[in-house]
């Protein structure tokens, strides 16, 4: 009778097994940390934390890579994942890395045609100067850091993003923060600034004279969406639970996963 029992409660057990829904299929991020100029000690921490929270969610797998070579649609050999593998590139690069021409429309066709994500960390804008599209896309370029690594004064924006929301209307964190050129908000939706008010605007590197200090942002970019953070210089940055959910949000909605407003705005006053 026991065995029959077995049986029978197996028939049973079995079809509801098979009708379970398979897990989603996780995402592909590819992460690259190829340096041509200042060397940021925490490119390896940073891209490390990345994974890990692509780990911890269970939403994404992460490739690290110092190189180039996976920029690209073209047909690589060796068992070399393309761009058409991926879901969203992030940058935590410097200077003119290596990317030939074919890469680099490979990589605006990427987010702009095919509605991929592009995440931009600190330094990803002091990279690639002498390519105007990279700039239009990530959306600015680096111009000083006029008060080097300090408790910077940070005013939430957007407290409705899933982004920016979890963090206090204000708060310090030790970082460096960029100044950005080619930079406009009528192109961007600013998350989080700088308050002006608690700066030394005589630093003779601020030159901005609307005295806008943006520390992130998003945007759309043709089909894609791109997301940018000053933040990141510092270990302490990136081992801040707040910043990593900040990270971990911002790597959801590049990778299509949640939505958000990226309306541009203007400054709002304080």
């Amino acid at each position: 009778m026991r065995i029959f029992a077995i049986l029978v409660a197996t028939l049973f057990i079995a079809p509801l097994a098979s009708t379970q829904p398979a897990p989603p299929k996780k995402k592909k991020l590819l992460c690259i940390g190829q340096v041509k100029g200042f060397q940021h000690d925490t490119v390896s921490h940073g891209l490390a934390m990345l994974w890990k929270l692509g780990q911890d969610s269970a939403l994404w797998d992460t490739y690290i890579r110092t190189d180039t070579q996976l920029i690209t649609k073209k047909k690589l050999g060796g068992n070399a994942k393309t761009l058409d593998y991926f879901d969203a590139v992030a940058f935590y690069t410097t200077g003119e890395i290596d990317l030939d021409d074919s890469q680099k429309a490979d990589l605006i066709s990427f987010v702009k045609d095919d509605g991929k994500g592009f995440i931009g960390v600190h330094s990803a804008t002091d990279t690639l100067y002498k390519w105007p599209e990279y700039g239009e896309m990530v959306g600015g370029y680096f111009d000083q850091h006029p008060w080097n690594t300090f408790q910077a004064p940070v005013i939430v924006e957007d407290t409705t993003s899933p982004i920016s929301r979890h963090f206090p209307k204000t708060f310090t964190t030790y970082d460096e923060i960029y100044q950005a050129k080619d930079y406009s908000r009528a192109k961007v939706r600013v998350l989080m600034r700088l308050d002006e008010t608690k700066l030394d605007l005589n630093n003779k590197n601020v030159h901005r004279a609307d005295k806008d200090f943006a520390v992130a942002w998003l945007k759309d970019y043709g089909k894609g969406r791109v997301f940018y953070s000053t933040f990141g210089h510092t270990y302490e940055s990136w081992d801040r639970p707040d910043m990593q959910k900040m990270w971990l949000e911002a790597v959801k909605w590049c990778l299509g996963l949640t939505q958000t407003d990226t309306a541009p705005r203007p400054k709002p006053a304080n």
